[in-house]
């Protein structure tokens, strides 16, 4: 292990107690937020200092079985131990090294899921409805909570462009690397000749931004323009000025929302939205400079990419990023996305160790 990190695992192990300390000193909990922060940070820290104990353990093992390698009965066995010793130590670096990445500070949070139809006409407007049935199952899956913010139904069914918050711990970490593009390969009802047809959505995964904290947006920059809604919803929906939308000047950003029921709601959502997509393109340029530096496959957010094939004749999956191929067509379209957003996130934490190494 390279001397800049086992000098940055001292320096931890000598936090972890340093933080153990404050925790117990009298009046430590008159600040609740910093008791919290603190509380938070030793269970973050724990982990990671007893593995780092491990390899300490592991690595005087090995020099306790190297004393014993001169005495001709203790010989053997202490090359097995030594060899034993040096495994151990190769598989604990290992895990040093991944938990040591660099967290994403936005892992945590909520996250607005766009989803638009690209080529394809009708067709990809019923796969843009299939792909938000497939999150929001997985969703449910996970126990988080589904909110659809805007959507812009199609005649045929599915969505010409639909918006959809999902809510829950980790939410973001494991769809972040969902966004760009994706194409289907089938045959449609309403092909009677039974050719295959390709069509395409576009969806971008963003962390949802909060308003007050994340984004700093000035009144003068916003033009706000109400005007009435249309599509499903009732008599209601239509007798009133209710949908909302917001042009952010600057960036020439705009948001419409016109599916809550009243104006002040969908001025809310379109808030919520504006913020996010502001966050997100500041997010984006981040990692485009990142990726000038350092080509990630899988992290670089470029929504013009083509990342995913579904090809529904022959029931795969095909995520050509990492050249990943499964065919369980029917039970990802369920939302059963566990073993390709766990492998998604592998790559990407391979990818980050390997820039670790060439610095």
């Amino acid at each position: 292990m390279k001397p800049s990190m086992l000098h940055k695992l001292d320096q931890l192990s000598e936090r972890l107690v340093e933080v153990g300390q404050l925790l117990v000193q009298e009046g430590a909990t008159n600040d609740m937020d910093a008791y919290r922060k603190l509380n938070r940070e030793h269970a973050e820290l724990e982990p990671l200092v007893a593995l780092y104990n491990n390899y300490r353990q592991a690595q005087s093992d090995i020099l306790e079985a190297q004393e014993m390698l001169n005495d001709p009965d203790m010989k053997e066995f202490a090359q097995e131990e030594i060899q034993a010793g040096k495994q151990r130590i190769e598989e604990l670096q290992r895990e040093l090294q991944t938990m040591l990445l660099p967290k994403d500070p936005n892992d945590e949070r909520n996250i607005l899921l766009e989803i638009r139809a690209g080529t394809g006409g009708d067709e990809a407007a019923l796969f843009a409805g299939d792909l938000l049935r497939m999150y929001t199952r997985y969703a449910e899956r996970n126990r988080w909570q589904v909110e659809i913010m805007s959507e812009s139904p199609s005649e045929l069914g599915g969505y010409k462009e639909v918006i959809v918050r999902l809510a829950g711990f980790g939410a973001y970490s494991k769809l972040k690397f969902e966004s760009g593009g994706h194409r289907v390969q089938r045959v449609p009802e309403t092909e009677a000749q039974g050719r295959i047809h390709t069509s395409a959505c576009t969806v971008a995964v963003m962390p949802e931004a909060d308003e007050l904290t994340d984004v700093v947006i000035n009144n003068a920059d916003l033009r706000i323009d109400t005007f009435r809604a249309s599509g499903a919803g009732g008599q209601h929906i239509n007798k009133t000025d209710s949908a909302v939308r917001i042009t952010h000047i600057p960036t020439g950003i705009v948001v419409e929302c016109q599916d809550g029921r009243s104006q002040h709601q969908n001025k809310a959502q379109a808030m919520r939205v504006l913020a996010t997509r502001i966050m997100d393109g500041q997010l984006r340029e981040k990692q485009a400079k990142e990726a000038a530096t350092r080509k990630s496959l899988v992290g670089s957010g470029d929504r013009s990419e083509r990342i995913r094939t579904y090809n529904f004749p022959q029931g795969r999956m095909t995520d050509h990023r990492i050249n990943l191929t499964l065919y369980k067509l029917d039970f990802i379209m369920d939302g059963d996305l566990n073993e390709l957003t766990t492998a998604l996130v592998a790559e990407h934490q391979a990818e980050l160790l390997a820039s670790l190494g060439d610095e």
